[in-house]
């Protein structure tokens, strides 16, 4: 085991599976005590089961780590409670908290469900609440904390996705409070737009959506491509970087990372363009104004504005 981590200890939520697991293994690699939760759900959230938490564990344990599971939700505050809670009993305290814990229900907004809705927003956005709030008053005490919070590049707008985008999104304007509120503390909190072949990217429906427009032989080479090409331990190799001491200086950055590469977002967006005159503007002048300035070339029908896996596949 490496000592980039020595005596600190961390929680990863959703670590059973995909990026979770990549980056609980990553962190215990390196010398970290590690808390993998995992409800054990499908990638809709329905179910559970003790098995993919407690693979990973062993995993670990296998390769000298130190690691004990935990299969609570992160959807409520007692269960965020108690997973943080596991952390203290175990290890004696918290350094580390990867928010991670997600699942999908997509529909086009207009046949949305309040339950689809409500489900989604409970596990990214409430989930990275709640766990953040137990976690980052014990980092308080402590002095110190490292808080990686899992956006996506779905935030940017991405059709039928409206649940998973506003709460994806959302998280980006959390960490960046949060940011401002714990710095003064030592404690750091940071977002990824990660991607990578998980299974919330790579999923049955979506396979045969495609086999459906471009012939099975066709889809197995582009998985297999995407599978290559946007491994989940690239995404954890930056998640792991940003949980050590060293990254004590980046605070409220949005980073977005997937094999090769880690980029950084301008925060807070700059205005791309201005429209001004001396004195206000009435809707009239507006009306003959904007076409020509701000919003020339702007349409109505929209592509996807987020990042595709399949890009990765592709280019």
């Amino acid at each position: 085991m490496g000592k980039l981590f020595k005596d600190r200890v961390a929680v990863v939520t959703g670590a059973g599976r995909g990026l979770g697991r990549a980056e609980a293994i990553g962190l215990a690699a390196r010398g970290a005590k590690v808390v993998v939760n995992d409800l054990g759900g499908g990638g809709d959230g329905t179910g559970s089961s003790k098995d993919p938490a407690d693979m990973v564990v062993e995993e670990i344990r296998g390769a000298g780590g130190i690691a004990v599971p935990n299969y609570d939700t992160v959807t409520t505050g007692e269960g965020a409670e108690s997973i943080i809670k596991t952390a203290v009993d175990n290890f004696g305290r918290i350094d580390i908290l990867v928010n991670n814990a997600g699942i999908l229900r997509d529909r086009m907004v207009f046949n949305m469900t309040t339950e689809e809705w409500e489900a989604v927003i409970k596990v990214h956005l409430y989930g990275t609440f709640f766990c953040t709030r137990y976690a980052c008053a014990l980092m308080k005490e402590q002095g110190y904390g490292r808080i990686i919070n899992a956006s996506s590049h779905a935030g940017l707008g991405n059709m039928g996705q409206a649940n998973y985008s506003a709460a994806k999104e959302g998280i980006v304007g959390f960490t960046r409070t949060v940011a401002r509120d714990l710095g003064r503390y030592g404690i750091t909190c940071n977002a990824i737009r990660p991607l990578a072949a998980t299974r919330l990217m790579i999923n049955e429906p979506l396979k045969q959506a495609w086999i459906k427009r471009w012939g099975a032989d066709a889809v197995e080479k582009q998985f297999k491509r995407m599978e290559e090409a946007a491994r989940p331990e690239d995404v954890a190799a930056l998640v792991v970087y940003l949980a050590t001491e060293q990254a004590d200086q980046i605070n409220a950055c949005i980073f977005e990372v997937w094999h090769g590469h880690v980029g950084i977002y301008l925060d807070p967006p700059p205005v791309a363009g201005v429209l001004w005159k001396d004195g206000s503007w009435t809707p009239e002048e507006l009306v003959e104004a904007m076409p020509r300035t701000l919003t020339k070339g702007k349409t109505r029908e929209l592509p996807p504005a987020s990042f595709s896996i399949a890009d990765l596949a592709t280019g």
